[in-house]
């Protein structure tokens, strides 16, 4: 690895790190956050899943952006969107406040994470590439996984505020070591964004979500519900008409001709779903039922960040050798079996024999999955399309999540107690193993290897 792909690597890492870090720092926090401006459950989802409607919704288009405008211009401006947005939710002097300050900042967080990952697929090829994709994911995988724990720490230490306000330093040393990155040697094909399909998307996603999560409150019966969730599908199918008919759309459809970038989006529906759901009901349920403190939630993932840590690279390497499937496939199933372990917490909930085993299982499904996956999907595309390939498949992962969350009320209901605990993780796991058989059955190795050895562009 050169000097300049070392720190291109750093520099994609720490783009997308605070992204990824935000969508899971902040569920430790609700419970502290709810406790201080109001609102139950539906507040609680509201404020993760604002930020995800605008995160899921926008990073096509940002995606397009990439492409067409360069990477390193787009992180530019997304690292200091999600600096200002980050203060704003710091500032929130009410529930409202902050809903809203998440929602933008899903916007400056579409632009970070598909443009970080095209700097890399253009800056590496073959196994290297792989390797540091690898690299990408452990990184930014650890930033999902250890958000709990530093927002516990800063919620026991001093405020939820802090969960938001600290992601002004990585952001400002990122942009410093933008400016030491030789410029890019970038061959746009696209010439137009693709604006009315972005608002087409954000119409579907948050209808159907405002729909789900607002349903507990009013009724499936209310025109405040089924009339938004109408419109949201409506808007999805004249998306994929708009899509299919426009010349410059922010949803290439042709990608999905491709085998492997079909079939490892379906699993990274899965999958991720499956994470975002596990993630925010272990974090909100040891302190609401467990009693344990912010940091201890956090702790409670701790695990998973060091198997992460010392495993994904590892894998990415491996998958860029013998090919994703087998590891996709595995990953997915071991991973689904540790939340099958936490079935048996009951309300006691002894983290050590009840949910410790269970999150040593998942670590390691999890670092089997998650690099092999990205591989499987970007690798098996067109380089200069690397920015909306990662952008739809990063897109596909929060959607995943967003709706997960926003069905939450249905699986456990309205408030979140053991037995709803039980229904969220065999939900989990059921989603999980899922993901590892449309693994094994759509996944191809060849398809990997053959475009892996095309020659990537210089940066």
């Amino acid at each position: 690895m050169s000097k300049q792909q070392r720190l291109v690597l750093i520099v994609s890492v720490m783009a997308s790190f605070v992204a990824f870090l935000d969508g899971s720092v902040v569920n430790v926090a609700l419970p502290a956050i709810s406790h201080e401006l109001g609102g139950g459950l539906m507040t609680q989802q509201w404020v993760v899943d604002a930020y995800l409607i605008t995160l899921g919704a926008l990073m096509l288009v940002a995606g397009s952006f990439s492409d067409i405008i360069g990477r390193k211009k787009i992180l530019s401006v997304g690292l200091l969107g999600f600096g200002i947005t980050s203060l704003l939710c710091a500032i929130a002097p009410t529930d409202t406040f902050l809903i809203i300050s998440r929602a933008l900042q899903g916007v400056a967080g579409a632009l970070l994470v598909p443009s970080s990952l095209a700097l890399i697929i253009s800056s590496f090829s073959g196994p290297a590439q792989s390797k540091a994709i690898g690299s990408w994911t452990a990184w930014t995988g650890i930033a999902f996984v250890i958000g709990p724990l530093l927002g516990g720490f800063l919620v026991d230490t001093s405020s939820w505020r802090l969960v938001f306000a600290i992601n002004v330093l990585p952001i400002a040393f990122t942009i410093w070591l933008m400016y030491r990155l030789k410029p890019e040697q970038h061959t746009p094909i696209r010439t137009k964004i693709d604006i009315a399909g972005a608002v087409l998307g954000v119409i579907a996603l948050g209808a159907p979500v405002f729909a789900l999560i607002e349903q507990s409150r009013y009724g499936w019966d209310s025109p405040l519900i089924y009339l938004p969730f109408v419109i949201g599908l409506l808007a999805f199918v004249v998306f994929i008409w708009h899509e299919r008919r426009t010349a410059h759309p922010m949803l290439p459809l042709s990608l999905f001709k491709v085998r492997n970038f079909t079939w490892g989006n379906l699993a990274t529906i899965a999958i991720y779903g499956a994470l975002s759901v596990a993630t925010f009901l272990i974090a909100v349920f040891v302190q609401q039922v467990g009693h344990y403190s912010a940091i201890e939630a956090g702790l409670a993932l701790l695990p998973v960040t060091i198997i992460m840590f010392v495993l994904s690279s590892r894998f990415g390497a491996l998958a860029g050798r013998y090919g994703p499937r087998l590891f996709m496939t595995l990953g997915p199933i071991v991973a689904g079996l540790g939340f099958a372990w936490m079935l048996q917490v009951d309300q006691t909930v002894n983290y050590w024999w009840q949910i410790f085993p269970g999150i040593l299982i998942f670590g390691i499904g999890l670092a089997t999955t998650v690099a092999p996956l990205t591989s499987a999907i970007l690798g098996s595309i067109d380089k200069r399309e690397a920015g909306i390939g990662s952008a739809i498949n990063n897109a596909v992962a929060r959607i995943a999540g967003l709706v997960a969350i926003a069905v939450l009320g249905i699986i456990i209901g309205p408030t979140l107690d053991v037995e709803g605990f039980h229904r969220g993780m065999l939900a989990t796991a059921l989603l999980l193993i899922a993901g590892g058989v449309i693994s094994w059955f759509g996944i191809r190795n060849h398809e990997l290897k053959s475009k892996q050895e095309n020659v990537t562009e210089p940066i």
